[in-house]
């Protein structure tokens, strides 16, 4: 029902999409169903054992048909997103991504204690202009304070830019693989219909709840270590998490002529982190 099977018209395969494909009706490849089971069950374990683990995972979708289900089912689990357009150099040049989030949110604080309203009109509107296309851009991965163990792209060929960068730093990626797409650079394929509105949403949906049953065994675990450690008598340190570990500038730190984000400017990937 949610045309998850529906591939693009078999002028505009790709042959490399072949071993997915079970027929071709009236001019239109019809994806292997079974096929596409087996990939979200395997994907579903993946997703789960990963946040289970403490891991991180990163849903992507920016064409239109996925940014609204992209971003209602990141919040869902509590994970990051992107679900506008993928900024180059958003992996592999992370600290300079996550710098720009601390600034938002340093502007997102200088306005809500009312140091705008102080400034002269033209600064305080090129603040605030600033912080909007920042919080277009970044809002998604407000929390992401380190790399992530894995990204989930709804679209392949729309990201490529974001496959390319988590290859690079073996970033695991799952991802829909649609019968016009080349699955070689994806970790794990879940050949599906990447336009269909309800199938983005139930595959996605289905990533969530993994997410969802690896934080709750995550949970538990956690729990049950606070247990043993205090019928030891005792109650263990701290452990400073990989969040806290990765230091980034403060604020106020920051050089106010480094990157400004625009509609046209990626962030340089000259630097891996």
């Amino acid at each position: 029902e949610a045309g998850v099977h529906f591939g693009h018209r078999t002028r505009r395969w790709n042959p490399k999409m072949r071993s997915y494909i079970f027929t071709e009706r009236n001019g239109i490849h019809v994806i292997d169903l079974q096929q596409t089971i087996q990939a979200l069950e395997q994907a579903y374990d993946l997703a789960r054992d990963i946040v289970a683990e403490g891991g991180t995972i990163v849903f992507v979708g920016t064409k239109r048909q996925a940014q609204e289900n992209i971003a209602s089912q990141a919040l869902r689990c509590g994970m990051p997103y992107v679900n506008e357009r993928w900024l180059g150099g958003t992996l592999s040049n992370f600290r300079t991504i996550r710098s720009r989030i601390e600034y938002m949110i340093d502007l997102e604080g200088q306005q809500g204690r009312g140091e705008f309203d102080v400034l002269p009109k033209k600064e305080a509107l090129n603040k605030q202009r600033e912080m909007v296309k920042l919080h277009r851009r970044l809002e998604g991965l407000r929390n992401l304070r380190r790399l992530p163990e894995a990204l989930f792209i709804t679209d392949v060929s729309e990201e490529e830019i974001a496959v390319r960068e988590a290859n690079r730093l073996n970033i695991p990626v799952v991802a829909m693989v649609d019968t016009n797409c080349d699955p070689d650079p994806i970790d794990l394929v879940i050949p599906a219909n990447d336009d269909a509105i309800r199938a983005i949403l139930l595959i996605a949906s289905k990533i969530a709840d993994a997410v969802i049953e690896g934080q709750q065994m995550r949970g538990v675990v956690m729990e049950e270590d606070v247990e043993a450690s205090m019928g030891e008598g005792y109650i263990t340190e701290p452990i400073m998490t990989p969040e806290e570990e990765l230091l980034v500038p403060a604020a106020s730190d920051i050089d106010e002529d480094i990157l400004i984000i625009d509609d046209e400017d990626d962030i340089s990937e000259d630097e891996d982190y």
